[in-house]
């Protein structure tokens, strides 16, 4: 029994891993002068900065609240209140009562999927916490990191994209032609979504765009495909892009708000999800439309069960899927490896429950709790922010066939069949999310790694040597 107890203790207890957590720290490393208005908003203006960086990549409300407490408390405001909305950073630090508070605020007008900011971010907050780093070379290393260019060229994000849908389609029992016709339709959708933006195009008319070209090249090649001599499911090439548009959204942030308590924030970032996949759907309806005044009539969209034989090639396809859309997300090189060991797992997981007839939201809940719990292993090993990969994990797993078919059967007056469908999507995306922030909470309550060890809450490698026994010469005293 005793055993037993040592053990449970080792693993959970106060021995909490800080996976995307930071420890807080007794004292401030590096005090400043409280009755200096200068360096007090120095500090201040660091800590929204980082938080900026946090909430623009996806990070939750809570968790960008702990990380934007913590910088300031570092230097000495402990008594910060910090307020995360959808777009905004309030942050309003006590001095005592003889001196009036110090507040800022700043607001996010962009949103980024650049890991290798975020991680670079992370990175930072851990070096403040460690070492005795004063506000002005804090100020100077995040300004360096928040205008550093891209690690990869543009076209190499373009390919990874257009890699990460053609993976996707062989995911959902794609051939060659369609993982390549997938291929080249995401790549005109990037380059099309590049342009617009650049002119200043609003976001969701470039959601109706990319559904407008993912669903065309499908509805035209299905249309020709006696002439061609060829046999082509357009369901999994139009599932494939709208994966893809599906998976620059924050879905996992609004949901992971909501149960973390800062609903506010859940509902307005859930908002802007179901306006996104709401100009996917319209994009998508609207070539439909355009292509059947041409003849051009789709065939209802099968569902078929993937066998157990067929699980190497689909666990493959999930895992290079995941990859790429990191390497599109602009990941370090050694975050590829953990995205790509995150999609294995979670398409392992989701493929084995779907034969035991679990139904596709609990199994993508489970296989979502799996990428979140061994993401956030991975990536404390990886020293990435597990962020990176638990939204790479499940980004296979998103709903993309599921809102196909619930817009077609709506198409062709099936309005039960459609609406359920929608539904489904809708749950498997919660599903999703929810799995994700439990199993990366999981992560967080483990044991941290041995190769660590607190010294005053703040943790700094040991490394432990063996002593060696002294050997005797013969003949010695």
């Amino acid at each position: 029994m005793a055993k037993l107890t040592d053990t449970l203790q080792r693993l959970t207890g106060d021995r909490r891993a800080t996976v995307d957590t930071v420890t807080a720290a007794p004292t401030p490393l590096q005090p400043i002068d409280l009755t200096d208005d200068a360096v007090v908003a120095e500090v201040l203006d660091l800590a929204v900065r980082v938080g900026e960086v946090l909430l623009a990549s996806g990070t939750g409300a809570m968790d960008t609240a702990e990380q934007v407490q913590f910088i300031a408390a570092t230097y000495g405001l402990a008594q910060c209140d910090v307020d995360v909305t959808y777009n905004s950073i309030v942050l309003s630090a006590y001095r005592g009562p003889t001196l009036p508070p110090a507040s800022t605020m700043r607001i996010v007008h962009y949103r980024s999927m650049d890991f290798t900011r975020l991680a670079a971010v992370d990175r930072l907050t851990r070096r403040i916490r460690r070492e005795a780093v004063t506000p002005s070379e804090a100020h100077e290393a995040l300004t360096a990191v928040t205008t550093a260019p891209h690690p990869y060229n543009r076209w190499i994000a373009t390919l990874a994209w257009s890699s990460m849908a053609a993976s996707i389609s062989v995911l959902m029992g794609g051939g060659v032609l369609v993982a390549s016709v997938a291929f080249l339709t995401t790549m005109v959708i990037y380059r099309v979504n590049r342009v617009l933006n650049r002119v200043g195009l609003p976001f969701f008319f470039q959601q109706v765009a990319g559904g407008l070209v993912a669903a065309t090249p499908a509805a035209t090649l299905y249309t020709f495909q006696d002439q061609l001599g060829v046999e082509v499911r357009p369901s999994q090439i139009i599932a494939a892009g709208v994966v893809v548009l599906l998976s620059g959204l924050s879905l996992v942030g609004s949901v992971q708000d909501a149960i973390t308590g800062a609903p506010i924030t859940a509902a307005a970032r859930f908002f802007e999800v179901v306006m996104m996949t709401g100009g996917i759907i319209a994009g998508v309806a609207i070539s439909l439309r355009v292509t059947g005044l041409f003849g051009s009539t789709l065939p209802p969209v099968n569902v078929e069960i993937n066998e157990l034989t067929q699980l190497p090639v689909l666990v493959m396809s999930g895992a290079f899927a995941s990859m790429f859309y990191a390497l599109a997300c602009y990941a370090e090189q050694r975050a590829l490896t953990a995205a790509w060991m995150g999609g294995a797992a979670g398409s392992l997981v989701y493929m084995v429950a779907h034969q035991f007839g679990v139904g596709p939201i609990i199994g993508s809940a489970l296989a979502a709790t799996v990428v979140g719990f061994a993401g956030g292993l991975m990536a404390r090993r990886a020293l990435t922010p597990p962020l990176v990969v638990a939204v790479a994990g499940i980004t296979p797993l998103l709903p993309g066939l599921s809102l196909y078919r619930g817009l077609y059967a709506l198409l062709n007056n099936e309005v039960v069949i459609g609406l359920s469908s929608l539904l489904a999507a809708f749950g498997i995306g919660c599903a999703l999310a929810a799995g994700v922030t439990l199993g990366e909470w999981l992560a967080r309550t483990l044991r941290r790694p041995r190769i660590l060890r607190y010294t005053e809450n703040i943790r700094r490698p040991v490394i432990k040597t063996r002593r060696r026994k002294p050997v005797e010469t013969p003949g010695a005293a």
